[in-house]
């Protein structure tokens, strides 16, 4: 008797919690759910991005003082660089007409007779 009794709670007990695991999971797949769930994911991605390039930027500062002391960018000038003057610009402006030189360019023209192939 008792033994019966045991395994029907046992029965009842594992109905119980499947049912509750099962209700449970679908309360999970409703489309407000997983909309749900996607705009969590988008924002801890959109935090973990701009930590990145927080860390990025931070680095390339670093780096860029780094680079400076190691080239003496950051030093003072010498009293002698002082008078010097800048150098002239190595490129051109990009859109002043005056100082490119215009040259025009044709295309050549290939008479492709397709049957010359056969």
């Amino acid at each position: 008797m008792f033994r019966r009794t045991f395994w029907f709670t046992a029965g009842a007990a594992a109905g119980v919690w499947a049912t509750a695991k099962v209700n449970r999971k679908l309360k999970q797949l409703t489309p407000e759910s997983l909309a749900a769930q996607a705009a969590n994911k988008a924002v801890e991605t959109g935090h973990r991005l701009k930590d990145f390039a927080l860390d990025v930027r931070a680095g390339m500062v670093q780096r860029e003082v780094e680079l400076g002391e190691a080239l003496g960018l950051d030093a003072p000038p010498a009293d002698d660089d002082r008078d010097r003057e800048l150098p002239s610009p190595r490129r051109r402006a990009a859109l002043d007409p005056t100082e490119r030189p215009h040259t025009t360019y044709s295309i050549p023209t290939i008479s492709y007779n397709r049957n010359e192939d056969h």
